[in-house]
């Protein structure tokens, strides 16, 4: 039988059609969802949980949008300060709680956009400028050593803090489990996406990273299984200050976070951080 035959060219061209689709559906579906793949808000659940001197907290952000979280004041008046930028699933009051943080500094936390309580939709250009209004807010309060304030970010918050450390007069940084570039993560975890093309979240903070000169103390799990080492250490070979590279053993992404091996060298950081 012939292999020119109507009914085998229909074939093909259905096969030929399901192929275009497939090409282009996907391309297009990551293109309109990625802001639910990058951002997972979540409400607060409690605040049962917090310390009980923890006060409420508002920033209003450079286009009016409200950011609300709470701060934890530290024991001296005034007291150095740790602005914290939480994960991309984060709502930041259970890391507030957390009872190995040094009593003698301040926290600050703040909800991204649509997250918690706080007002907007989140984007990774208004991400990075809040970042900047709250640290603004936070050095013109008397009750905070504007020269010893240090910018914490975890995961995706480790965008936002790299930014405040090159963009603010901030004494330090801590970034746990932090990446070069959004778009290297999504290469990674999609290799068959130009994900370069379709991404208009752009997270960068190597570029943050090669203006940054104040002393840096990088975090990452063994075996991370969300932000590839080679990621972070990517960053962390990019900034310009001094630093220091702890790796957490046994630990995942979302595990870090729960043994000494993490807690004391922040602990020995924060307790060096000279005056900016």
């Amino acid at each position: 039988m012939p292999n020119d035959s109507p009914r085998w060219r229909r074939t093909l061209m259905e096969w030929l059609l399901v192929a275009a689709a497939l090409v282009v559906g996907i391309p297009a579906a990551a293109w309109f969802a990625q802001e639910r793949l990058i951002f997972f808000p979540q409400p607060v659940a409690s605040t049962a949980h917090l310390p009980p001197h923890a006060q409420p907290l508002a920033v209003t952000a450079a286009d009016g949008t409200t950011l609300r979280g709470w701060i934890v004041p530290g024991t001296p008046i005034p007291a150095p300060a740790v602005v914290y930028f939480g994960g991309n699933a984060e709502e930041v009051s259970w890391t507030l709680a957390d009872g190995r943080w040094p009593r003698e500094w301040t926290l600050v936390a703040l909800n991204y956009r649509g997250y918690g309580d706080s007002e907007g939709t989140p984007a990774a250009r208004e991400l990075l400028a809040d970042g900047l209004a709250v640290f603004d807010a936070v050095a013109a309060r008397g009750d905070v050593d504007a020269r010893r304030i240090v910018a914490f970010g975890r995961s995706l918050g480790s965008a936002m803090a790299a930014h405040v450390a090159a963009q603010r007069p901030v004494a330090a940084a801590v970034l746990v489990s932090p990446f070069d570039s959004l778009a290297a993560i999504g290469r990674h975890h999609y290799p068959w996406l130009p994900v370069s093309l379709l991404l208009r979240q752009r997270f960068d903070p190597a570029a943050d990273a090669v203006q940054s000169t104040v002393p840096l103390l990088a975090l990452v799990a063994d075996a991370d299984s969300i932000i590839p080492v080679a990621r972070s250490r990517a960053l962390y070979d990019a900034w310009a200050g001094p630093k220091q590279w702890i790796v957490v053993p046994r630990a995942d992404h979302n595990t870090l976070g729960a043994t000494r091996e993490f807690w004391d060298p922040i602990a020995g950081f924060l307790a060096a951080v000279p005056p900016r």
